[in-house]
């Protein structure tokens, strides 16, 4: 069969490679530590099941508007109020399937066949794959250690050329856990805006931060979209729900294309996405963010006293990001390995970054502490074998 040039140049998650692995080793009976996959392992809160049930059972289940409830729109925007202090006007809310779709909205908005996306490397792999589908002409930016994994004013201002169009910031980042440094994302929307372009900021992980570490994008100046999902910090990850703010000017062109590319984001998601944001569900919600903070310092501390160089301790999101070179040349084969002798799933650095791949590893902590304790005991065992 003959497919696009643009489908064979889409690459898959090499993650899955592994998770399929996995899985076939379970279907044998081996006992499996999925540290590979960021999904959460918390069900989601009830009131949120309460609520979708009821909306099914009412038959709230016809489409909706494309950019969503208006009611939903207003309680994402009453949220930034309450939550951070920031007026969001509903009009300025569009409600997508996922984030992703939130995201295919924006590059098909903004991007035209040859202009340039610049991101961080490493980072999210769709995000290049969400430019390559609309044309666009990703601009990889390394970062390390001593940028904590994420853009800067200089290296947007180093790699901007006269075809640079968009630049995307993650914050906290998959897959490395760290946040943008409020100013410094101010001094990257200010040149953006100089420039002519766009800023997209993914705040996705938004919630699961540790520490004074949270905040949001939304109001920077200039043309700023923020996009954010109702599948990490609300649990909500098969209901493919999500959100964008945009500028008034881009929700008409917002709506044209979101009636074309899916008509509106899953109804009763919608409904029970009503009561996420409520009181009642930020207890459960707060109670699980303290969770993974705990299962984050155990892994942390953990993962370095095994070899692990990890530079910073993450302030948000669910992962750790660590630079294995000091135990393997190749984090590959380290990560197949792994799994075959000791069945502990982790994902290789190659999913994140076409540079430098061989020496990272990316672990989520979305299991248990039970079971991160004993995916640890495990990881001691391989490397003492790999040693002797």
């Amino acid at each position: 069969m003959r497919v696009s040039k643009r489908a064979q140049e889409i690459h898959p998650f090499h993650v899955m490679e592994i998770l399929a692995r996995a899985r076939a080793l379970e279907a044998e009976g081996r006992s499996i530590i999925h540290m590979e996959v960021g999904e959460p392992d918390f069900e989601t809160p009830q009131p949120i099941v309460d609520a979708g049930v009821e909306a099914l059972q009412s038959g709230r289940h016809h489409y909706t508007p494309a950019l969503g409830l208006p009611a939903l729109r207003r309680k994402i925007a009453e949220n930034y109020q309450q939550r951070y202090g920031e007026s969001v006007d509903p009009g300025r809310v569009a409600v997508t399937p996922g984030s992703s779709g939130g995201l295919q909205l924006l590059i098909a908005l903004l991007v035209n066949p040859g202009d340039q996306v610049l991101m961080a490397d490493p980072g999210y792999p769709c995000n290049r794959h969400f430019a390559r589908l609309f044309e666009g002409e990703v601009v990889a930016i390394p970062v390390g250690a001593a940028e904590r994994f994420q853009l800067t004013a200089a290296l947007v201002e180093q790699y901007w050329s006269e075809r640079s169009r968009v630049v995307m910031i993650s914050s906290p980042s998959n897959p490395t856990g760290t946040v943008i440094a409020p100013d410094e994302l101010e001094r990257i929307a200010e040149f953006v805006q100089r420039k002519g372009g766009a800023l997209i900021v993914d705040e996705i992980y938004q919630g699961l931060t540790y520490g004074d570490t949270g905040g949001t994008a939304v109001n920077l100046p200039g043309d700023l979209f923020v996009v954010n999902s109702f599948s990490k910090y609300y649990g909500m990850t098969g209901w493919r729900l999500g959100w964008l703010v945009a500028p008034k000017a881009a929700m008409d062109g917002l709506d044209r294309l979101s009636q074309n590319l899916f008509l509106a984001a899953p109804t009763p998601s919608q409904y029970a996405a009503l009561v996420a944001m409520e009181p009642e569900t930020e207890v459960i919600l707060q109670s699980r963010r303290d969770e993974f903070q705990r299962r984050r310092d155990f892994l942390y501390q953990s993962l370095t006293a095994l070899g692990f160089k990890i530079d910073h301790l993450p302030e948000g999101a669910f992962y750790l990001y660590a630079d294995c070179s000091a135990l393997s040349r190749d984090s590959s084969l380290f990560a197949m390995e792994l799994l075959e002798q000791v069945g502990v799933a982790i994902t290789p650095g190659k999913d994140f970054s076409t540079l430098d791949a061989k020496r990272w590893v990316r672990f989520a902590y979305t299991i248990s502490l039970e079971k991160l304790q004993d995916g640890v005991e495990r990881l001691a065992q391989f490397l003492q074998s790999s040693v002797n």
